[in-house]
């Protein structure tokens, strides 16, 4: 192992540890919204001063190969992805620190109904899903596995989309808990959007592997199938 594959190692290492945190920060999310575990809101809270120390050094191990080995192909590729996997990775801390604000705020426990019309533990379970397989397709370099995960993500869109509505239904009917409501309607939002920073990380580890890119591939799609978008006239110059 050369020097340069020595120091490659060393950022995956670093990134697979940040990456415990975070899910840690996910995982304790949940069991505080359930428990009401003040506690619990606190120590996720924390832990992100730890994600934030880990996303300026990977960032600074990444600067330190592109200055003193200049890399080329598939090792410029993965350092380029490697950028963008690590600010996703804090991003999905800062959501998570985002729910346990939330939650602490809520203060006691929340009402299991709203919990079931909301779908939030459907969501947190589907989230973990992703968090823990997108980890796995990074260190096995599964492109499969990233590309099942962007699938994923539509669960986490389809609950979200109707938030608004099953929460106006809830609180007509218990007009006395509209803080716990509201706090919910934000730890939706929260949540999917951790939903989106884990695939962008899986369209990521594509893009390293495969060399493609299938970032906004669905909207491309969606612009096909409606007739597409107006061309401008010409030829369109090569990048």
């Amino acid at each position: 192992m050369n020097h340069l594959e020595k120091e490659l190692l060393a950022i995956k290492n670093k990134v697979n540890e940040m990456w415990s945190l975070v899910e840690f920060q996910v995982l304790a999310g949940k069991d505080a919204l359930l428990n009401g575990d003040q506690e619990l809101t606190k120590k996720i809270i924390k832990r992100g001063r730890k994600v934030n120390a880990y996303d300026i050094k990977i960032d600074r191990m990444c600067e330190n190969i592109f200055a003193l080995y200049n890399p080329v192909a598939v090792d410029l590729r993965w350092l380029m992805a490697i950028l963008k996997i690590n600010a996703n990775i804090e991003r999905i801390g800062d959501s998570s620190e985002g729910i346990a604000r939330l939650v602490k705020e809520a203060k006691a426990p929340i009402d299991p109904e709203l919990l079931q019309v909301t779908r939030v533990l459907e969501m947190y379970e589907a989230a973990e899903t992703m968090l823990a397989e997108v980890q796995r397709a990074f260190y096995e370099e599964n492109t499969a596995l990233a590309r099942a995960i962007i699938k994923r993500d539509k669960l986490l869109n389809k609950i979200h989309v109707k938030t608004d509505q099953v929460i106006i239904k809830y609180i007509q009917a218990h007009p006395e808990n509209i803080a716990q409501s509201l706090k919910i309607s934000g730890i939706i939002r929260k949540l999917e959007r951790i939903g989106d920073q884990i695939t962008n990380i899986a369209e990521e580890i594509i893009f390293y592997v495969d060399a493609k890119v299938v970032k906004h591939k669905d909207k491309a799609k969606k612009k096909k199938k409606k007739g597409g978008e107006d061309k401008p006239s010409g030829t369109t110059p090569s990048l």
